[in-house]
């Protein structure tokens, strides 16, 4: 059996960029809000905690990705520019 935070936990985890950050975004909405219990509001710290857990693995892997393409382009440009400038 399961506890509460590792059911949530894996389902945060299927969720897109996208939707963890509009979610993200409605649950910081509804604790600027006010007006909710402290039950309620703990809960909603909570997942929004998981939430910015999800966006900060999408971006850090979109990062890595920028990286690498970034870094492998540019070897073989410089190669082609050498060349050239040998040629020349």
């Amino acid at each position: 059996m399961t506890d509460d935070g590792t059911t949530t936990a894996a389902a945060t985890g299927t969720l897109g960029y996208e939707q963890a950050r509009d979610e993200l975004i409605e649950v910081v909405r509804r604790l600027e809000a006010g007006g909710t219990s402290l039950e309620d509001s703990l809960a909603l710290w909570e997942r929004g905690e998981e939430l910015a857990k999800v966006c900060r693995h999408w971006l850090e892997g979109a990062r890595a990705r920028l990286d690498a393409a970034l870094a492998g382009p540019a070897a073989p440009e410089r190669d082609a520019g050498d060349t050239a400038a040998d040629a020349g």
